[in-house]
């Protein structure tokens, strides 16, 4: 076991283990990105562009948003103990190709004070950012059109809603962080990045409509700096009540605050591009499975059955918005 008085040493020989080799080219991360692109201005229709990108992965860090050991919305914490997995596995094929790793727990420092990769973090020479780095960014009208989800209770979708709270305490065990790593939820990631030459940022974790976008070290400070970033859209969720607008199911509800993203901000990817077989999905997302219906009981054969697709689960007006083409909100 290490003593904790080694901690800020173990961390400067990480730092300059890292300078000595930030130079050097690593390997090229072929990534398969997906916007959205209006068709003309002010046209309100979008169409679905899909590239692939190539980045170089010692120029490239993944940020891992609030994943939190526990939430005060019990919905909340079960996706994300269900998506942690996946999550470790990305940052560990990611951490082997070069990637820097960037844990972020946000109001859960203390628990990591002293830490080598908190003093990773916290070494990062301050610099001046193109705008200023706030502790919140909201929503900039003249870039984003209103969000698509109605939040304004908080986004709990469980029944009864569980009492808000402050509830977290660190990151969630299931995601591992190693040697090299850092840990910051500040303006000091900013820091490290420019530090080490980086400009492209992919971002995962929760949540898509609110700390993924707003927090200092995400989507839209990023931006604000100039930075590439790509949002990983199978390793995120919303806080989002099915019972508020839009009347969708919650995973249904992501998926329109994906679109949103991919319009407004920047394009998505997903785990596959790290070695995953397919896109990760909530065990809880049944859309486009089928639906049986068991027989009456006045018939004699045991295997009939009904199938009911998904689509007659779902109002109408929202399956249009599921069009490639849309028509913005």
């Amino acid at each position: 076991m290490i003593c904790k008085s080694a901690y800020p040493l173990i961390a400067a020989l990480f730092l300059v283990t890292w300078t000595a080799s930030v130079a050097e080219p690593g390997d090229r991360l072929s990534l398969h990105t997906r916007r959205r692109v209006e068709i003309s201005p002010g046209s309100g229709v979008y169409r679905v562009v899909e590239e692939t990108r190539g980045w170089d992965a010692k120029r490239t860090a993944i940020v891992i948003c609030d994943m939190w050991d526990q939430h005060w919305c019990k919905g909340a914490s079960r996706r994300v103990d269900e998506m942690a997995p996946r999550i470790n596995q990305v940052v560990q094929e990611a951490r082997k190709r070069g990637v820097l790793i960037i844990h972020a727990p946000s109001d859960t420092m203390k628990f990591y004070e002293g830490t080598p990769e908190r003093e990773l973090a916290r070494a990062a020479p301050e610099v001046a950012p193109k705008t200023p780095l706030l502790r919140w960014c909201n929503l900039d009208p003249q870039r984003e059109a209103p969000l698509p989800i109605d939040d304004s209770d908080g986004g709990c979708d469980d029944t009864p809603q569980c009492k808000t709270g402050l509830a977290w305490t660190r990151q969630i065990k299931t995601i591992q962080i190693q040697p090299g790593d850092a840990v910051t939820d500040s303006a000091e990631a900013y820091y490290l990045l420019q530090q080490r030459g980086i400009e492209n940022l992919i971002v995962m974790g929760v949540h898509l409509n609110m700390c993924v976008l707003g927090r200092p070290f995400s989507v839209r400070q990023m931006l604000n700096q100039g930075k590439n970033v790509l949002v990983m859209r199978d390793l995120t969720d919303t806080m989002y009540n099915s019972r508020k607008r839009p009347y969708v199911s919650h995973f249904a509800g992501t998926d329109l605050m994906i679109e949103h993203v991919e319009k407004y901000l920047c394009p998505t990817i997903t785990s596959v591009d790290f070695g995953a077989h397919e896109p990760f999905r909530f065990s809880e997302d049944t859309r486009g499975q089928p639906q049986t219906i068991p027989p009456p009981a006045h018939q004699s054969h045991p295997a009939s059955f009904v199938v009911v697709p998904f689509a007659l689960h779902v109002p109408l007006a929202y399956l249009g918005s599921r069009l490639a083409m849309t028509r913005a909100r």
